[in-house]
């Protein structure tokens, strides 16, 4: 590996106006698919085959003939005047004639006034006409939108409140660009910091810069052959953008040590990328695997978001072993310090804060050991408190229609009205129509005589009179304890129905579906989590041919992630500080989320655990005692492992600042995860345990060294010429030691 990595570093410092036109080419390519590709759209794929509210929905879908079940909505509340009523006169008029208006329009397949469904409060203070799309909210034009604006800024001129909930008319979460702006402004001054350079610090961003430019424009080019979401684009650019300043940083760095040491430019590029190169290369498959690993939890979307992501970690590794080093030909001296410039005496640092740390930990590895477990260990137990869910429009800032239609529709109605139960019965089983009809009534009956639910609606037969749709409204809203409870209630009558009717029905809507999803993941958690750990250990088996080294790495991780997990739950579901991060009502943590955020917190851990150890393995390989190794690691890596770690903070903080609640709460729980991993497990725990096992740390029983692949990470196969002082001379090939 390292042989291999040597001579591509070389071949791209000597060829380096071919890798940087290559790399133009495929830049320019990827942005003129995205400029000509078609918007993209749901492709219509289930979000989680299998679960039952995904299999009501797609039964919908089939028994009723252009409807879909995905179809966008819109529930326009009308909020009376003080000391009037809806019922008005007046009210009334302006209301029927927003419904009349509305469903005027081309693509709405139904829109039914509040006075003949029956949706007006108790006090006559509010009432909800509910206007249903014949299509998706994504391929709803401009032009439909603004007829239903236009309707709804008429009747708001009659001195109602009207707001507006639902997909059609939902505010569109902007694309991440101010994030991205932030997290670079933020690298950029600590990489100025680390280096000192304005060259050194400035060519990781750009190569980063370059390499999610590739990588979002072959999103949005691929984006409506994939179905591909601004949410999967959001992901792969906050993930690209760490990794690839964080690559780049690992190369220039050792690029910049070996230049000191009196190597010649080409050699010094070689000699990066054969060595730091390897540790991206296995840190970026760490990423890789772990985000391509998200396939097997079953959920579409979540596909999507990893490989997406995958693809720009993939683009950013490349970039880092090609056209880092291409650059670094073409302003060889650049990126080195002024006194290197100079001409000064190389500076053999032999001590530097970095060693200090080291030693200072190795001195009191026990204390050192417990007070990371304890911290680490209290900061995760909210996470035993885990409660997943699809948090809606209750989540939306107050100043958002959705969310003050929401907020009218509990007011007037019980929180019970913002997530109705979508009942759908299947009475193919009965005989005839009659009986059809009667079974319908018969579980419509029962259902609105369960505890719990207030009231269900009339049914909707399909044409071929076989199949019906009727809603249950719950006293509690959609993420309530009492809701899930209901749901299990309902659907556990249904056997006994069933027997008593010869129908039976399936619970579907919003509602249900973020239940049934919020149930799959909670039980694939611990699985993926399982899956992942034992990858760490077989991976870092291989590249630190050590069995303690990649249980210590697994241990180290999961106390990371379940305190990221735990410092989740406390802020987003308890609400501690939850205002200071612009999250306006705590709830249930996004389904999604966990499992994501596992998956990433994996590769990153591991990226660490890499960049760092890899060098202490390198010392110990080249003949340094087992602590005299892991000061020279933390000498020569901690430095630059700390500036990651910070410009990794950085980038996923900007995040914070999202409307999206899912992106909001990766881009903490990974700020967080990483500030964990890199300051308390990788430059605390992993010193104290390292000295505590000494030279059993890299213990590796003989018949398991015969049969593992020798990686050679540490660059322990590389052997140079000696460093030439002076022009450029040409290095001889690396041969095997």
């Amino acid at each position: 590996m390292a042989t291999l990595l040597y001579r591509l570093g070389r071949t791209a410092f000597r060829r380096r106006w071919l890798v940087v036109l290559l790399w133009a080419v495929i830049l320019g390519g990827a942005g003129a698919g995205a400029v000509t590709a078609p918007a993209s759209s749901d492709d219509g794929t289930s979000f989680m085959p299998g679960i039952e509210a995904q299999k009501a929905f797609d039964l919908i879908g089939e028994r009723f003939p252009g409807t879909d079940a995905n179809g966008a909505d819109a529930r326009i509340v009308f909020v009376a005047p003080a000391g009037e009523k809806v019922t008005a006169a007046g009210n009334r008029a302006a209301i029927d004639a927003l419904v009349r208006e509305a469903a005027d329009e081309p693509k709405v397949l139904n829109a039914v006034s509040p006075f003949k469904a029956g949706a007006v409060s108790e006090d006559g203070s509010t009432a909800y006409a509910t206007v249903n799309f014949t299509v998706k909210a994504d391929d709803l034009t401009d032009a439909d939108k603004a007829a239903l604006e236009k309707a709804i800024g008429e009747a708001r001129t009659s001195g109602l409140t009207v707001e507006v909930g639902g997909t059609a008319l939902a505010e569109q979460p902007a694309a991440g660009g101010s994030a991205e702006v932030i997290g670079i402004g933020l690298a950029a001054v600590i990489l100025l910091i680390t280096f000192g350079s304005l060259a050194a610090a400035g060519l990781p961003l750009l190569t980063a810069v370059l390499g999610v430019g590739t990588s979002m424009a072959a999103i949005t080019a691929l984006g409506s052959v994939f179905g591909l979401s601004l949410t999967t684009g959001t992901l792969a650019s906050m993930l690209g953008l760490a990794v690839g300043i964080d690559y780049a940083l690992f190369v220039v760095s050792r690029y910049r040590e070996e230049r000191a040491n009196g190597h010649v430019p080409g050699e010094a590029a070689g000699l990066a990328v054969g060595t730091a190169g390897s540790a991206v290369v296995f840190a970026g498959l760490t990423v890789v695997i772990a985000l391509a690993g998200l396939t097997v939890v079953g959920v579409p979307m979540l596909t999507k978001m990893g490989l997406c992501a995958a693809g720009a970690v993939v683009v950013a590794v490349l970039v880092a072993l090609t056209l880092v080093p291409a650059l670094l030909g073409m302003w060889p001296d650049a990126v080195l310090s002024r006194r290197t410039r100079k001409g000064g005496p190389a500076r053999r640092a032999t001590d530097n804060a970095g060693s200090r740390w080291a030693r200072f930990v190795m001195r009191r590895p026990v204390a050192v050991l417990v007070a990371c477990v304890a911290g680490l260990g209290v900061l995760a137990l909210p996470a035993a408190s885990l409660e997943m869910g699809m948090p809606g429009a209750e989540s939306k800032p107050a100043s958002s229609t959705e969310r003050r239609a929401y907020d009218a529709l509990a007011d007037g109605f019980g929180a019970g009205f913002n997530g109705p139960l979508t009942i759908v019965v299947d009475a193919r089983g009965a005989a005839g129509t009659k009986a059809a009809t009667a079974a319908v009534k018969e579980i419509a009956k029962e259902i609105g005589a369960t505890d719990g639910v207030v009231s269900v609606s009339s049914a909707r037969f399909n044409p071929a009179g076989d199949t019906a749709l009727f809603s249950a409204v719950p006293a509690t809203g959609p993420n309530d304890e009492h809701t899930k409870d209901l749901v299990r209630t309902i659907r556990s009558e249904r056997a006994a129905l069933e027997r008593a009717t010869g129908a039976t029905f399936e619970v579907t809507g919003s509602t249900a579906m973020n239940i049934d999803i919020a149930q799959a993941l909670q039980a694939a958690l611990v699985p993926y989590l399982a899956v992942i750990v034992v990858l760490a250990l077989l991976l870092l088996l291989v590249v630190f041919r050590s069995v303690l080294v990649p249980i210590k790495a697994a241990f180290g991780f999961l106390l990371s992630v379940l305190a990221a997990l735990g410092s989740v739950v406390a802020v987003f579901q308890w609400g501690w500080g939850a205002g200071l991060l612009g999250v306006e009502q705590a709830g249930p943590i996004m389904s999604l989320m966990p499992i994501f955020l596992v998956g990433i917190v994996f590769g990153l851990a591991m990226d660490y655990e890499v960049f760092l150890v890899a060098r202490m393995r390198e010392a110990y390989v080249h003949g340094d005692r087992a602590p005299d190794a892991v000061v020279s690691g933390f000498r020569h890596s901690a430095r630059v492992v700390v500036a990651a770690a910070v410009i990794m903070i950085a980038v996923f903080s900007g995040f914070v600042g999202s409307g999206e609640s899912m992106v909001k709460t990766i881009g903490f729980g990974l700020a967080v995860a990483v500030l964990f991993d890199a300051f308390v497990v990788r430059l605390a725990l992993v010193p104290a345990v390292l000295a505590l096992l000494g030279d059993k740390a890299w213990w590796l029983p003989g018949w398991l060294d015969r049969l593992l692949p020798r990686v050679d990470v540490e660059g322990a196969g590389l052997a140079t010429a000696p460093p030439v002082a002076g022009g450029e001379a040409v290095p001889q090939e690396p041969v095997r030691v």
